[in-house]
């Protein structure tokens, strides 16, 4: 179940990042829906939630749960540590990395 602690871990820091960006008064320009209401009138933390159309709620839940069940996971068998979800498809150097170096990065 390490796996899980590092996806559960990763998606916190998202979280994390973005509450400060936009507590930080960063926006997407335009508009959420098309009835007018603007990116920059939802407040920030868990007072969005009340502010977000339900339809982007729904498409954000199922999103999330496409992306838990079809592509955050070790797919093809490959991975080298748990939480490696890169499945062959992302490298990024890392298989340029000596042993030691991927040891210090885990």
């Amino acid at each position: 179940l390490r796996y899980v602690e590092l996806k559960h871990g990763r998606i916190s820091q998202l979280a994390v990042l973005g509450h400060v960006v936009t507590a930080a008064g960063i926006r997407l320009p335009g508009d959420i829906d098309y009835s007018g209401t603007s990116f920059e009138s939802i407040p920030t933390g868990i007072a969005a939630l009340s502010k977000v159309p339900q339809g982007g709620l729904l498409q954000i839940f199922f999103f999330v749960g496409f992306l838990e069940l079809a592509v955050m996971k070790d797919v093809t068998g490959e991975g080298e540590f748990p939480g490696d979800f890169r499945n062959g498809a992302l490298d990024f150097g890392w298989d340029t990395f000596d042993e030691e170096t991927k040891a210090s990065k885990r």
